[in-house]
C-alpha cells in the first residue's frame, strides 16, 4: 500500500466512523480485510482513531470499539501499541521484567517509573 492508498483508506475509515452507521462500519473493514493483511488493517484502525481523538470526536472512537472493530483487529492494534510502548520503554533505559512486562493476554505491566516514562513523550 503506497502513502495515497494509505491517506484514501484511512479517510474513509475516518468518515465511516464519524457516521456510527454500524452496517457501513463493518461493511468497509470487511471489505478491508480482503485487501489487506490483518496487521494492516489494524494499523489502518490506529490512523483512523487517532484522527478522531485529535478532532475530539472520542465519542465516536468509543463507539466504534463496542459497535464495529471486531476482537481480532484490537487484539492486533492492541499488540502493535503493546510492541511500540516497549520499545520506548527500552529507549528510556527502563528495563523489561523489573519496570515493565508484558502479560499472556498482551498487555502492558508498568511500575510507576514505567508509567511515568510512556506518559512523558
Amino acid at each position: 500500500m503506497n502513502q495515497l492508498d494509505l491517506e484514501r483508506e484511512t479517510a474513509k475509515m475516518v468518515l465511516t466512523l464519524r457516521t456510527r452507521n454500524s452496517q457501513l462500519g463493518k461493511d468497509l473493514i470487511n471489505y478491508l480485510r480482503t485487501q489487506l493483511t490483518l496487521e494492516e488493517v489494524a494499523g489502518l484502525t490506529i490512523l483512523s482513531v487517532e484522527r478522531l481523538v485529535f478532532w475530539y470526536d472520542t465519542d465516536s472512537v468509543f463507539w466504534a470499539i463496542e459497535n464495529i472493530i471486531p476482537a481480532d483487529v484490537m487484539l492486533e492494534v492492541q499488540r502493535i501499541t503493546s510492541v511500540a510502548a516497549y520499545k520506548r520503554l527500552i529507549g528510556k533505559g527502563l528495563t523489561p521484567g523489573k519496570d515493565f512486562s508484558v502479560d499472556a493476554q498482551g498487555k502492558l505491566l508498568m511500575n510507576i517509573e514505567a508509567r511515568t516514562a510512556i506518559l512523558t513523550c
